[in-house]
């Protein structure tokens, strides 16, 4: 089973990749008020639409996007699209978006030195774990804490469950939890429910962008 992951910088954004956005991606698009925030989500949505749209062999437009949040029915929940399984994360300065044919969860983070660990560590972290963090001091500890918290956002994201499932758990039986290289200013890892290990492929989605 293979997963593609592609990484974009938010420096790609252009303003011409609206014109493939929907409505429901529009307004989006328009309720983030810091640009920054503007350029993660086009990002994403550009990315996930041309790469579906080069496996369906149509315009990038022109690809059914769902986005119904399965509690309220808002269009706000996770992107689906019918045949894949998707996964968009963003922080500090990347947005990545993962491709599967089975549930996938992707999660990047900044490394962040003004972050209170150890207050967070009580709330995410199992107690193995917090005793494992107490090894680090400075930068070191902030990149170990944040090295936890994506694999726990990523099997989260994969499970369908969110920040309403329990941070401090363990990996449920029946998901691969990979880490991904993204540089030392951020940390990402990847997780798939599957009964083997994804053969995984990261691509830079620049080329993909022009």
């Amino acid at each position: 089973m293979g997963v593609e992951v592609w990484w974009a910088e938010v420096g790609l954004a252009r303003q011409e990749f609206v014109a493939d956005l929907n409505d429901v991606e529009r307004g989006r698009l328009d309720a983030y008020l810091r640009d920054v925030d503007k350029a993660r989500f086009l990002l994403g949505v550009t990315i996930v639409r041309r790469v579906l749209a080069a496996r369906m062999s149509l315009p990038a437009a022109k690809v059914a996007l769902d986005r119904t949040c399965p509690d309220c029915g808002k269009p706000h929940g996770k992107v689906r699209s019918t045949g894949v399984e998707l996964s968009v994360t963003h922080s500090g300065d990347l947005v990545g978006v993962a491709f599967a044919d089975r549930p996938v969860g992707l999660d990047v983070e900044r490394v962040d030195p003004s972050l209170d660990v150890d207050a967070l560590a009580r709330v995410a972290l199992s107690e193995a774990e917090t005793q494992e963090l107490r090894g680090y001091d400075g930068l070191a500890k902030a990149r170990a804490f944040t090295e936890y918290w994506t694999r726990k956002e990523a099997v989260l994201k994969a499970t369908g469950e969110g920040l309403r499932g329990d941070l401090r758990a363990g990996v449920p039986a029946g998901i691969h939890v990979v880490e991904l290289e993204v540089g030392a200013d951020h940390r990402a890892a990847l997780a798939v429910i599957s009964p083997t290990p994804p053969v995984i492929t990261q691509q830079t989605a620049a080329q993909l962008l022009r």
